[in-house]
């Protein structure tokens, strides 16, 4: 007898549950927003070859940030935080691959998948971003109100948790993040063992240089690491852009 509501309100109120048996990240969070100066400070771990194109060499926690691109950088972040001993989710990501990110070094323990959150994957992020370091949250194609985008950035800054957006558009985010694949080494025609992959970044920050370069990705003893190409050492860097729009 019961509706869709009665089944929405029972996998927030279950989410809630098991948000308050995480264990806490510090007081301070709770207490009270942190300053600007602690979230420049407090970086998210990233995998160390993006760190030399983001603005503070890092992403500071309690950031939005909206990604565009290939998956298979997502799957990076989460790993990063995971494997550092953070606490992430993947929300409304049904094709992220769980090996994938186990080979990039990711606590799967320390991850929780929902892959099908229901009509608002944005309610279930918010309640999310409680009692976790990151939240990657895919929006299946829909536009968040600007109205709605700056409640969920104030929440992600007062609990000093990163939202990572994908798949839909979001006004106001403090980096945008864009990726391609931009080729694979180690396959002939239609034959071969794939060696590595690379991807072309652009990453734009409000008020700060664009900076552009390449990131690298290719199996080592079992593992599967982020390198940056000899070649692209140094990333580029354009005119200053607002992307507060």
């Amino acid at each position: 007898m019961g509706s869709a509501g009665d089944a929405r309100s029972a996998q927030l109120a279950e989410l809630r549950r098991r948000m308050a048996a995480i264990p806490a990240r510090g007081v301070e969070v709770v207490e009270r927003p942190p300053t600007a100066a602690e979230l420049h400070r407090e970086l998210l771990p990233v995998p160390s070859a993006l760190a030399g194109l983001l603005p503070e060499g890092g992403v500071p926690k309690g950031a939005v940030v909206a990604y565009s691109g290939a998956s298979s950088l997502l799957t990076g972040l989460l790993a990063a935080v995971t494997g550092a001993g953070g606490y992430a989710a993947a929300v409304g990501l049904p094709r992220l691959g769980l090996l994938a990110a186990a080979e990039m070094g990711a606590d799967l323990g320390r991850l929780a998948v929902i892959s099908e959150p229901g009509p608002d994957p944005v309610e279930v992020a918010a309640v999310l971003l409680d009692g976790l370091d990151l939240v990657v949250v895919g929006l299946a194609g829909i536009s968040v109100p600007p109205s709605r985008t700056r409640v969920l950035a104030a929440r992600a800054r007062s609990k000093g948790a990163t939202l990572v957006v994908t798949g839909g558009a979001w006004s106001g985010p403090m980096l945008r993040i864009d990726s391609r694949i931009a080729g694979y080494s180690g396959l002939g025609r239609g034959r071969g063992r794939l060696r590595s992959m690379r991807l072309d970044v652009c990453v734009r920050g409000r008020s700060a240089p664009e900076r552009t370069g390449t990131l690298g990705l290719h199996p080592r003893d079992g593992r599967v690491e982020w390198f940056v190409p000899e070649s692209d050492s140094s990333p580029t860097v354009g005119a200053a852009r607002d992307v507060a729009s």
